[in-house]
């Protein structure tokens, strides 16, 4: 591990530097300090570029230590300083510290995850952040009327309205859209505003606080009293019934006692409504974070937080390394939802890391969803977390009419039922919209071929191209890989090739072709690719422009549509069969959320589910809008079974282009598991596998994964911490890809 040489040249004030370096090895790196770096300088959280093999490495100092008795070799002296002051609190480091010690990974690559890219770069920190605009209320309703009179201004605000509002001034000149002159006009019109300053429109007010209901009131209450210590409430509320108004109230308390909130979100689409919803409660300073802005944007809004210029930092999972200035308050909306655990590389969970950063910089979080994980309500039920229930909506909407549909004896066109379709048309008609949900992207799931019975297959997986019939074009939803529909068989050369199935492409041509005077908008991955495009669609929606929505699970995240007054789930059985763990707790939290978009205002709401299981438990209790009955249902059976959140779970996943190097590898982990069991006193600890990996094939790479599991935490991570060590000595795993996931969301 670490030496403490002592410095040969005695420049350094007998002080060795502890380096975080961004390689896979868990370790820190010794370096002798920088020449003319003085002791007082060297501390925990400073960058430093430092000789790293044949080139320079940007690491971060961990640790510092006097040197002790010499040992050889000596220590490479590091080559500069890049901070004069560290970019982390002691608490934020020590987050990160104890990140890389729970999730058993090397410390360099959680520190370079804990980074923005413009960090990651051999660049000192620019002691001002650039210049950003935010467009105001008056910009927003001016940009059709100035397409034609300033078309330059309208293009300059259409940009902005692209990147959720905020784009840094030097982007914007770089890009030839703007002119400084025009923007100082645009300022001073009132149609743009400095980010960091009020957005709302001269003369125009703030939006006015709604009163509260009993248990929102009772919910801010708890809440603000323990503002000043560390707490962990589950705000568990039905949809529409006002969580977001709670966040709200906590933040103005927040703001009040002059501190700063940081409020995560699971999805890129949901941080434009967010923020168009704070900034019109507060005009505060709202900075964005997330993977759609560009390196320029997320480094003003990562500066902006770390100096206290921004109140509010709005983002998805990596916010939550973002600095702050003066924390006050951590609230992770939809707590549930999977996007908040990383599946590649340092696979942390944004929400558990949440509760340990609050915990360490002594402030309350909040986690709220509709739909609970199983992990959180165990933790209020054991008393680790405080309750907090709304359990009505707010305002004259009421909770959705819910129906069953048994379709095993009815007709299906492009897998829409009849009853269906005179639903949609009863409500367009109405001038109202409509929903359609199907968690299935493309046209169909599977081209067969009608003569010999094949099915077109991914070349570099074990599973079928789905057929993108717009675009002309087979794709396989697993590694990406794609290639022309075929005009003839690939085995038999027979002409005649049959879509099988349904996905949202089809629906969405069944639907146009229905109602040919209603306009249809899918929203899908698909169709959100190109910048702006997502935008664009929800504004279709929001707007009600859009009659009828077609989508998947991106349509079923906290969005608010008023106009939604049916939403139609269609193949709502598919998951009930997957080999997952946590599919049927997954299925229940998207039903739920989906038919939450339902009769959100005045108009009431109906919801029509599709199935050919209308007998499974599961839709009983989703008829009665009864999630809790659903959770004790599902936590009894993961009682019985052991599985979390009775258990603690740990997944070795292994990957090699050469078939049976992975089993190899993983029986030999096992083997080291069991002799490690007794050294380590962690008997109670079980192992499972070597398994195939449910994809056995993926991205041509043959893969395979071990289980460990115990009811006793500290057991299996005092048993990891012995194997891991070995594993990294091993010729083996130097010939396949591995991963060790702790706390897995999926065992895929």
């Amino acid at each position: 591990m670490s030496r403490r040489p002592s410095d040969p040249e005695g420049a350094s004030a007998g002080h060795v530097m502890r380096v975080a370096v961004d390689v896979p090895l868990r370790r820190l790196f010794d370096y002798l300090p920088p020449h003319g770096a003085s002791a007082a300088g060297l501390c925990p959280g400073l960058r430093v570029r430092v000789p790293f093999g044949r080139g320079d490495r940007i690491g971060v100092v961990l640790q510092t230590a006097a040197i002790g008795e010499e040992t050889h070799p000596a220590p490479k002296r590091a080559c500069s300083l890049l901070d004069e002051a560290p970019l982390w609190s002691a608490a934020l480091l020590s987050v990160i510290e104890w990140a890389a010690a729970y999730y058993h990974h090397p410390i360099g690559e959680v520190v370079a995850a804990a980074l923005p890219a413009h960090l990651r770069r051999a660049v000192e920190r620019r002691p001002e952040t650039p210049e950003a605009y935010n467009v105001t209320d008056a910009g927003r309703a001016a940009i059709d009327r100035l397409r034609r009179r300033a078309p330059r201004q309208a293009a300059l605000l259409a940009a902005l309205l692209t990147h959720d509002g905020v784009l840094p001034q030097d982007a914007l000149l770089a890009d030839g859209r703007a002119a400084r002159a025009t923007l100082k006009r645009m300022a001073k019109g009132g149609l743009i505003a400095p980010a960091g300053g009020d957005t709302a429109a001269p003369g125009c007010t703030r939006e006015a606080p709604p009163s509260l209901s009993g248990p929102q009131a009772a919910a801010v209450e708890s809440i603000t009293r323990q503002l000043l210590e560390f707490g962990v409430f589950l705000l568990d509320g039905v949809t529409g019934s006002g969580k977001t108004e709670v966040y709200l109230r906590v933040i103005d308390a927040v703001l009040a006692a002059r501190r700063q909130a940081l409020v995560l979100v699971p999805e890129i689409g949901l941080t434009a409504q967010t923020v168009r919803r704070f900034q019109a409660r507060f005009g505060a300073r709202v900075a964005l974070m997330h993977s759609g802005l560009g390196d320029a944007q997320r480094s003003l809004a990562y500066e902006q937080a770390r100096i206290g210029a921004a109140d509010i930092v709005i983002g998805t999972r990596s916010s939550i390394w973002v600095p702050l200035a003066r924390p006050g308050i951590i609230i992770v909306d939809e707590e549930h939802d999977q996007s908040f655990k990383q599946q590649e590389g340092f696979r942390y969970s944004a929400r558990d890391v949440a509760v340990m950063r609050a915990r360490r910089e002594s402030i309350p979080v909040v986690l709220g969803s509709a739909t609970p994980s199983l992990e959180s309500q165990h933790n209020a039920r054991a008393g680790r977390y405080a309750r907090l229930h709304l359990p009505a909506r707010v305002g004259p909407a009421s909770l959705p009419a819910l129906q069953i549909i048994d379709v095993r004896a009815r007709p299906l066109q492009s897998g829409v039922s009849e009853f269906v379709l005179t639903a949609i048309s009863e409500t367009v008609n109405r001038g109202e919209q409509a929903l359609v949900f199907l968690n299935r992207r493309g046209y169909a799931p599977t081209l067969l071929c009608n003569a010999c019975g094949s099915v077109s297959m991914c070349r570099r997986c074990d599973a079928r191209m789905t057929c993108h019939l717009r675009d002309g074009r087979l794709q396989c939803h697993h590694c990406g890989a794609q290639r022309p529909i075929p005009a003839a068989c690939e085995q038999c050369g027979a002409a005649e090739l049959l879509p099988l199935g349904q996905g949202t492409e089809r629906v969405a041509e069944l639907l146009e072709a229905r109602f040919g005077g209603a306009r249809v908008v899918r929203i899908d991955r698909d169709t959100t690719r190109r910048r702006g495009a997502l935008d664009a669609a929800l504004e279709a929606a929001h707007s009600g422009h859009a009659s009828i929505l077609i989508g998947t699970q991106m349509l079923a995240k906290g969005h608010h549509f008023p106009g939604v007054s049916l939403v139609a789930v269609l193949n709502a059985d598919a998951q009930l069969y997957s080999v997952d763990l946590r599919a049927t707790e997954r299925l229940a939290q998207l039903l739920v959320q989906v038919a939450g978009r339902a009769g959100r205002s005045e108009k009431p709401g109906t919801v029509l589910i599709q199935t050919r299981l209308p007998e499974h438990w599961l839709f009983e209790a989703l008829r009665q809008h009864d999630y809790a009955q659903m959770s004790r249902t599902m936590l009894e059976e993961r009682e019985s079974a052991d599985l979390p959140p009775f258990s603690a779970l740990a997944l070795v996943r292994a990957e090699a282009t050469t078939a049976g190097a992975p089993e190899r590898f993983q029986q030999r982990v096992a083997d080291t598991v069991v002799m490690e069991k007794d050294r380590a006193r962690c008997k109670e600890v079980e192992v499972f596998g070597p398994l195939p990996a449910p994809l056995v094939r993926r991205a041509g790479h043959f893969r395979s994964q071990l289980v460990l599991q115990s009811r006793h935490r500290q057991a299996l991570h005092r048993l990891l911490d012995a194997v891991v060590e070995q594993i990294e000595t091993w010729p083996e795993a130097r010939r396949v890809r591995w991963s060790l996931d702790i706390d897995p969301a999926e065992l895929y």
